[in-house]
């Protein structure tokens, strides 16, 4: 109880200057220093820690009530833990007006960015995701461009005889593997080299025993796949979905979501399929409408267009108090290339046998160049580190409590 009466005193002393922006930034420990979102976090963690009427909302609040100050590492972690659903803004009484001017989502969600930022790889690169409408801008500009003139340097025109679908007509197989499986190559090996920093930092070998934490870590796997798969935390810890324009819930954001993910996975089956029918079996493209790499590339592709279409309509009307404003242009970006890989994929399906062929083909991979460039240093990124953050929480609440509050 003395603990509990010494971190609402804690939050009071912090809040008593709450209107001006150097009493929102106060460190909770000196010795590690933070950066202004992240005492932010840790400030608004010391009051929802005394409170804990939101312990039930969802994974952020059980984690929390496992410390008691709350240093980098461990905003890191909650905040990519935090699905900014939106739902405790509405339920705490200490939201702004209130002097202590609690607002979790915000707070978290700027300490994302920060964290995407400090574990980008190559570190020059960190800046990239601050600046994300600027990069994704020039990343398709730069997609575009090269695979244009590339199709006019192959074909010696962007207008043809039509090709009954043949893609590697225009650029052969070989060409496209090496160069698209060296971007994704790269792809994979920066957010892997970014996450492996972020697990490193938020979960070091010293907290717990190694045997302690194997023993949990086969189902902790196979429930942070589950919450993952299921997007679990964003149906805003009972059931009914997230708020955005204001208090009332809507399912629509998960489902959007759960539409724009499946599709991605179902894009990416595609590719798999297409590439063993090619090396494996010695069948090449182009294949029928029936098969099985069309098929799923299809319906990849509607689930991409519904699910951002969707998303982008909910980021246009969602209240600037559930996030981070300065945001916006990484969110999206990241939605608009998204559309425009699938837009572009289904229109060139559907006019591959005709002379626009090569032209459709260029803009269309070109679009996919500057998706894969900017996954590293986007959006794409949340679900990386959120999967991370995820796992983290799985072991954790398996294991013992290093609070021992009452221990003699």
């Amino acid at each position: 109880m003395q603990q509990l009466t010494d971190l609402v005193a804690r939050a009071r002393a912090d809040a008593d200057g709450i209107g001006s922006a150097s009493a929102r930034v106060i460190p909770i420990r000196p010795a590690l220093p933070l950066a202004a979102s992240e005492a932010e976090v840790a400030r608004i963690l010391q009051i929802c820690n005394a409170c804990r009427y939101c312990e039930g909302f969802c994974a952020v609040f059980p984690a929390m009530t496992r410390r008691l100050e709350f240093g980098k590492a461990d905003t890191h972690y909650l905040a990519n833990l935090c699905h900014n659903c939106g739902s405790c803004l509405h339920a705490c009484q200490y939201a702004p007006p209130h002097e202590f001017a609690v607002n979790v989502p915000q707070a978290m969600a700027q300490v994302r960015m920060q964290t995407y930022h400090d574990y980008a790889w190559p570190p020059a690169m960190g800046p990239l995701y601050k600046k994300a409408g600027l990069t994704v801008a020039l990343a398709l500009a730069g997609g575009l461009a090269l695979f244009l003139v590339l199709a006019v340097a192959m074909t010696g025109a962007l207008l043809h005889e039509p090709l009954a679908g043949n893609f590697y007509a225009i650029f052969p197989h070989n060409f496209l593997a090496l160069v698209f499986g060296a971007v994704f190559a790269f792809v994979v090996f920066a957010l892997a080299m970014g996450v492996r920093r972020f697990w490193r930092e938020v979960s070091p070998t010293q907290e717990n025993a190694p045997g302690e934490v194997a023993g949990v870590r086969a189902a902790a796997g196979a429930e942070a796949a589950h919450d993952v798969l299921r997007l679990t935390y964003l149906d805003g810890g009972h059931g009914e979905g997230c708020n955005n324009e204001d208090d009332r819930f809507t399912p629509w954001r998960r489902r959007f979501h759960h539409f724009t993910f499946y599709g991605f996975m179902l894009c990416f089956a595609s590719t798999c399929v297409a590439t063993l029918y090619h090396y494996l079996l010695g069948l090449h493209a182009p294949y029928a409408l029936t098969s099985l790499p069309v098929l799923l590339g299809t319906a990849g592709g509607i689930g991409l267009v519904i699910g951002p279409v969707g998303l982008l309509w909910l980021n246009l009307r969602r209240n600037a108090a559930h996030g981070d404003v300065a945001q916006r242009p990484m969110d999206r970006g990241f939605i608009a290339l998204l559309l425009l890989t699938s837009a572009t994929g289904l229109a060139l399906l559907a006019w591959r046998d005709t002379a626009f062929m090569a032209l459709l083909l260029a803009v269309h991979l070109g679009v996919v160049m500057a998706l894969f460039l900017t996954l590293p240093y986007g959006k794409f990124a949340h679900g990386i580190f959120r999967s991370a953050a995820l796992l983290k929480f799985a072991i954790e609440k398996r294991l013992p409590s290093r609070l021992q509050l009452g221990a003699e």
